[in-house]
């Protein structure tokens, strides 16, 4: 296990479709829902904060998520469809994957961190949510999370 700077305890999850991520240790995790996720943790005391996992088939000439455009560009279209102010947009490449990062404070309150990247012939998109009150104290926990989150095995 791992403690973050905020003392929230992460441990490793890695999935039979081969991906790893640092989970949220404590919070109840449960299997696909189809259309909706792959994976979801959820908090114990809160059920609205909460992180999923999900991927969808892409095309097999379609290997990076700038095909969907500049990163900026993606987060403005991304948030005028939630009705949401996007925070930040950031992109980074980890192991030869591109990923695209967004941060959304929504109008109904909710704050979202979004992050999307392609691998293995699929889009893998990681939906991490909380009520905007809560964010400062998830914030730290759900970068480390999403951070952590590769869709192939080492």
């Amino acid at each position: 296990k791992v403690t973050t700077r905020m003392g929230g305890l992460l441990e490793k999850y890695q999935d039979s479709r081969g991906w790893t991520i640092m989970a949220p240790s404590g919070w109840n995790k449960f299997d696909g829902e189809v259309g909706a996720y792959d994976v979801k943790w959820q908090d114990l005391v809160d059920p609205s904060t909460n992180i999923k996992v999900s991927s969808t088939p892409v095309k097999s000439t379609t290997t990076s998520v700038d095909i969907l455009g500049p990163v900026e560009d993606v987060g403005a279209s991304l948030a005028s469809k939630r009705n949401a102010k996007l925070v930040a947009a950031l992109e980074r490449q980890t192991d030869g994957i591109l990923f695209y990062t967004f941060d959304f404070a929504l109008d109904d309150g909710t704050h979202q961190l979004l992050q999307l990247c392609v691998n293995k012939g699929r889009i893998w998109s990681l939906d991490a949510n909380t009520k905007e009150k809560r964010y400062a104290k998830t914030k730290d926990l759900y970068y480390n999370v999403l951070g952590s989150f590769m869709p192939k095995l080492a």
